[in-house]
C-alpha cells in the first residue's frame, strides 16, 4: 500500500522564516506555472510546475516528482512555494510521500514574499 501524506503532515513557514532558511542554504522550489514564474520569482529558485494548463483546464503535472528528482536530492533542504500557498501545500505533501526528507511549505507564497518587499527576479521580456 502506498504511503500517503496530507496537508496536515506538511510543515509550513511564513515568508520571513522562508527567507532565513534560504539564507542558510535551503533551495527554493517554485511550483507555479512557467508563465507565472517568468513574471517574477524568488532569486535563485528552481521552477517545476505542479499544475499545468491544458485545453481541459488545469491538471496536475504527471512528471512533477520525476522533474524535481532530476534537480534535487531527496536529502536537499527545500522551501516550496507557489502564488499563495495552496499548490505548494499539495506539492509538499507529494514530495513527502516521495521521501523528500526536508520540505517546508511557504505559507502565503510568492504574493506574501512580494508584499513583504523581499527581492525578486523577473524573466519576462517587455
Amino acid at each position: 500500500m502506498a504511503a500517503q501524506a496530507s496537508s496536515e503532515d506538511v510543515v509550513s513557514v511564513d515568508v520571513h522564516a522562508a527567507k532565513d532558511l534560504l539564507q542558510s542554504g535551503h533551495r527554493y522550489l517554485d511550483v507555479r506555472t512557467v508563465e507565472e514564474f517568468n513574471r517574477g520569482h524568488v532569486e535563485n529558485s528552481l521552477n517545476v510546475p505542479f499544475m499545468l494548463f491544458t485545453p481541459e483546464g488545469r491538471v496536475k503535472n504527471p512528471q512533477f516528482l520525476d522533474q524535481v528528482s532530476s534537480l534535487c536530492s531527496k536529502d536537499d533542504n527545500l522551501v516550496v512555494g507557489c502564488q499563495s500557498g495552496a499548490r505548494s501545500l499539495l506539492a509538499s505533501a507529494d514530495l513527502l510521500v516521495a521521501e523528500f526528507n526536508n520540505v517546508r511549505n511557504v505559507g502565503g507564497g510568492y504574493a506574501a514574499w512580494v508584499e513583504n518587499g523581499f527581492t525578486v527576479q523577473s524573466s519576462a521580456r517587455i
